[in-house]
């Protein structure tokens, strides 16, 4: 039989006037952390992008709160009570509608001129589709880099992956299912056929991870329009080996300043060659050969 979830009692603690910024989460609700709930519990305030979807999030744990719209089209207005609400020594929150907020919403702004004011800004982790995308993925994670949502036109978005062709870095980003397929043939065409990684509804009842090659994933009947939430992730690119005129110029450069030796070391950690075989260059080219 199972056991009805009863939400954990709140800490009654004061909380200290200031801006949180509250990581709330991306499909199951139970993936909020304790501090999250003490926090929308105790704030005057609460700054959502869409109200509803935070109305439905704080009645499942039984809380209430003022809540006030505060997404890029009412960011403007709001901005300004949010920051007299803080000038009066309340407690503010913001939360987004999914995840952790100023990742692809319009927070930061908000961050930006509390943090200016002198106002204490606290940040409340918790769940980002970001880190869970790349948790799952089996891509590397020591870099990578967030690029949000790719344009939705084909010719800016080609001409936006060409511009993160050259990062030696797990690309990132997040996309609608309509366009799912068409951006994925164009990571292949512009990125090259990168191993790469599709997360769909993470967390939620139709969980899915799909890893193959951006060329095999575009054609995948599955990605034709899907519905939820969606993370792209690709794998970096190779380094392109440098060519022998490449070394050539780099080694006589070199070599002006510095003994063979030394010459070959710093063009094999720049180009990623042999230090052994540069050395050898190095001397035939002392020796005018």
């Amino acid at each position: 039989m199972a056991r009805a979830f009863r939400p954990p009692a709140l800490d009654d603690a004061p909380l200290a006037p200031g801006l949180y910024v509250v990581a709330t989460p991306i499909g199951n609700l139970r993936d909020i952390t304790l501090r999250a709930l003490d926090v929308l519990h105790a704030a005057d305030l609460v700054l959502a992008e869409d109200t509803r979807v935070a109305g439905k999030l704080l009645s499942a744990y039984g809380l209430s709160a003022k809540l006030e719209r505060y997404d890029e089209h009412g960011a403007e207005r709001t901005r300004p009570r949010a920051m007299a609400a803080l000038a009066e020594g309340k407690r503010v929150a913001l939360v987004s509608d999914a995840g952790t907020p100023l990742v692809s919403d319009p927070g930061y702004r908000l961050v930006k001129a509390a943090a200016e004011a002198g106002f204490p800004v606290y940040p409340i982790p918790g769940a980002s589709a970001l880190l869970a995308g790349l948790s799952v993925a089996g891509l590397p994670t020591d870099r990578f880099l967030f690029a949000g949502f790719p344009p939705p036109k084909s010719a800016a978005r080609r001409t936006f992956l060409e511009e993160l062709a050259g990062q030696r870095a797990t690309l990132v980003f997040f996309e609608g299912g309509s366009r799912l397929a068409a951006s994925l043939a164009d990571m292949a065409a512009v990125l090259g056929d990168r191993e790469a990684v599709v997360c769909r509804e993470l967390t939620k009842l139709y969980e899915t991870v799909v890893r193959g090659r951006l060329s095999e994933l575009a054609a995948d009947p599955r990605f034709e329009a899907p519905k939820g939430e969606i993370v792209v992730l690709v794998g970096p690119g190779r380094e392109a080996e440098a060519s022998a005129a490449d070394a050539d110029t780099a080694l006589a450069d070199a070599l002006t300043r510095l003994k063979p030796a030394d010459a070959a070391s710093e063009v094999a950690r720049a180009l990623g060659l042999s230090r052994r075989d540069l050395y050898r260059r190095a001397m035939e080219m002392r020796a005018g050969k």
